[in-house]
């Protein structure tokens, strides 16, 4: 019997080990991206406390002011006085010179983009556009292999691949006697290289499965819609979030200031990690103010209050304790599959885990190769 699952783990493995050894390296290089963006572009997430920071209204129409043609979507601002306040805005293009009847394409005339500013001064930091970056390249070649749609597929399915890879790697591994579990649970440091590749193939396998097989099987929830539609009706709960209200258009008052929507919003969330106010686009739409609290569960576990633009009161909450438990379930996904549930040390192992898996797809065909050629000689 083992004979038969030996064969499905050699030839899966032949199939999936490029892309396990791409998705494996992507994955170790983005767990600690957050980190690593702050180390290395410092001046562009802190900046020198200066006495009392501008109000929300002040910095939106400073920025408006510097980047002629924009209009601020969201503010984002975090608990601490040395972090820079992150707006989301859309700048329109300038229309190209048309001639005849011919119209520009809907949609072509708006470009969507990130800035951070400093909140003591309203100065412009930098403009920032994530597409452009490094782990934007990584996240694109661990998702879908720069290749969209295809590549998505060929990512889920390598996955779905790999899941059985694991599985009939743990019943290869499984020993027949107790004398064997001791070999298979320590590498043997002065051994050759054949006999250390076998072991660290064999023994770190062991060790990784079932991180590995955690974060494939979170990993298919961006490959496949079944998937996700599967958590929901497997925890019997509705994929829909509630809708926004509407603010209260007929009152006879003027625009509530962004300020008062985000002081109304931290009175209710207090002791956030960030507070993100998105502006209202329309004369029926809300403030909008999403906050990552002290007592979250994890840095996906989010609450929602929507502001009545008119009146500043909170007409509606969708805090995070209040989701269905697919909503739960579902938030939990991202967390788990990069290891931030457990924090830093959650993370480092999830780093140690990726890069074993890099690995498993070389010291497996080495060992094939060196079975290979011992039964030809």
């Amino acid at each position: 019997m083992k004979v038969f699952f030996r064969r499905i783990h050699l030839y899966l493995s032949f199939v999936t080990g490029l892309v396990v050894m791409v998705v494996c390296f992507t994955g170790a290089v983005l767990v600690f991206e957050e980190e690593l963006q702050h180390a290395f572009h410092k001046d562009r997430y802190y900046v020198p406390v200066q006495g009392k920071a501008m109000t929300t209204d002040a910095i939106i129409a400073s920025f408006e002011q510097q980047q002629a043609g924009s209009k601020v979507q969201q503010v984002k601002w975090y608990a601490g006085a040395d972090r820079s306040v992150e707006i989301s805005f859309v700048q329109k293009k300038k229309e190209e010179k048309k001639t005849g009847d011919a119209k520009p394409a809907a949609g072509n005339n708006e470009a969507r983009k990130t800035a951070f500013v400093n909140p003591y001064t309203g100065q412009l930091i930098e403009l920032y556009n994530y597409r452009d970056t490094f782990f934007y390249t990584m996240m694109a070649l661990h998702r879908w292999l720069l290749g969209e749609d295809i590549g998505k597929m060929i990512v889920g399915v390598c996955t779905i691949l790999f899941l059985v890879i694991l599985i009939t790697g743990l019943i290869l591994w499984w020993p027949k006697t107790r004398l064997l579990i001791k070999q298979r649970l320590s590498v043997k440091w002065t051994a050759g290289f054949k006999r250390l590749n076998h072991d660290f193939h064999i023994v770190f396998g062991f060790y990784s499965l079932i991180f590995l097989f955690v974060f494939g099987f979170t990993g298919l929830a961006w490959s496949f819609e079944w998937f996700n539609k599967g958590i929901y009706t497997v925890t019997n709960s509705s994929m829909e979030r509630p809708k926004p209200p509407k603010s209260d258009s007929t009152a006879q008052q003027p625009r509530i200031a962004a300020e008062q929507a985000l002081q109304t919003g931290m009175a209710q969330l207090k002791d956030a990690a960030y507070y993100t106010l998105a502006l209202p686009k329309d004369s029926t739409d809300v403030f909008t103010l999403t906050a990552l609290t002290a007592d979250a569960p994890h840095n996906t576990a989010s609450d929602q209050l929507f502001i009545d633009q008119y009146k500043g009161q909170v007409i509606k909450t969708n805090l995070y304790k209040d989701r269905n438990l697919g909503q739960r379930v579902r938030s939990t996904f991202k967390p788990v599959h990069t290891g931030a549930i457990f924090g830093w040390p959650g993370k480092i192992i999830s780093v140690i885990v990726c890069l074993f898996g890099v690995s498993f797809p070389i010291t497996g065909t080495i060992m094939w190769w060196n079975r290979t050629r011992k039964k030809r000689a």
